[in-house]
């Protein structure tokens, strides 16, 4: 009797097994005919389009590697349909495919770069803007992880890492210097402050180097700045009272010097994009907007007269 209760729960574990077995498979073949029902939808969008026969293939090559890679099919569908509407070159198409491809791979958050594409796309910016864009914003990224991994090195314990990463790249992408970064986040985990706190930290000090950057100091100035800051204290709030204060000075200084008038820096921010595609990529970012981790809309010229119907609105600044 014993032995028969034994050989019908072998049965049944086996049945159990199969029937696991069964549905991973299953699983797994479904998940591949996903992709592959992907893909045939972004070839539809492509068919439409002028891409010739190599073109097409090269581009659905890429995002095929993309979508294996994690990248939402959503957000992959989309830059193809934008790319297709705007008459975007199989080449560039290829080129923003593989910068977010690479930076996935790397394991850093592509969010921000698919958002600067789209945002791209709606602006109308060129190509080209574009593409320096989002290579600026990769590279931001790289330096910020490069940042935070440092500091884990040391031992601190930092939680939400890819969220700190993202704050940090907007900072960089803000000018900040790299080293300033670096010390607000090992002050600032070993004073028990929350990813919150040190994104109010990181936004201040964003705005007091768009500040200084408006005002007329290279990044070079600015460095020094920063570095005299957290030389002469090691308290977060003091160094930016130690910092506005350095700036109002400069900035008196300057205003002093030209008879009441700053002159509007020239330096360049690629990682922000312009409202309109006659904007060329040197023109990017020159003029910072008045919010830290918000994008200027205007090249520091007066403004011109509308020219929009009556009624509409002006388009909405870029945020990063």
């Amino acid at each position: 009797m014993k032995l028969k209760k034994n050989k019908n729960k072998l049965i049944l574990s086996l049945i159990t097994f199969f029937i696991i077995l069964s549905l991973t498979i299953s699983a797994f073949s479904a998940g591949t005919a996903t992709i592959d029902e992907q893909i045939e939808q972004l070839k539809s969008i492509i068919d439409s389009s002028s891409y010739s026969a190599f073109q097409t293939r090269m581009i659905l090559e890429t995002a095929q590697d993309l979508l294996e890679s994690g990248i939402p099919f959503e957000d992959t569908k989309k830059i193809i349909e934008n790319s297709v509407e705007e008459s975007f070159d199989a080449y560039s198409v290829k080129k923003v495919f593989d910068i977010i491809l690479e930076t996935q791979q790397e394991g850093l958050p592509t969010e921000p770069l698919i958002n600067k594409v789209n945002e791209g796309f709606a602006k109308n910016v060129n190509k080209s803007v574009i593409i320096s864009v989002i290579s600026t914003k990769a590279e931001n990224l790289r330096k910020a992880a490069e940042i935070l991994n440092e500091a884990l090195q040391e031992g601190l314990e930092i939680n939400g890492e890819e969220e700190m990463v993202g704050i940090l790249a907007d900072s960089l992408e803000n000018d900040v210097p790299q080293e300033s970064l670096s010390w607000l986040i090992k002050t600032g985990t070993n004073e028990g402050r929350s990813i919150e706190e040190i994104t109010e930290i990181s936004e201040e000090l964003s705005y007091l180097s768009l500040l200084a950057t408006d005002s007329g100091l290279s990044p070079e100035e600015i460095s020094l700045l920063f570095k005299k800051a957290t030389e002469d204290s090691s308290n977060i709030e003091e160094i930016c009272e130690n910092i506005q204060t350095s700036l109002e000075t400069q900035i008196s200084t300057a205003k002093t010097e030209t008879g009441g008038t700053v002159k509007p820096s020239t330096t360049s921010n690629s990682g922000t994009l312009p409202t309109s595609s006659n904007v060329s990529p040197v023109e990017v970012g020159e003029t910072p907007a008045q919010e830290a981790g918000e994008a200027p809309t205007e090249t520091g010229s007066a403004p011109e007269p509308s020219t929009s119907p009556a009624g509409e609105a002006p388009p909405p600044p870029l945020e990063n």
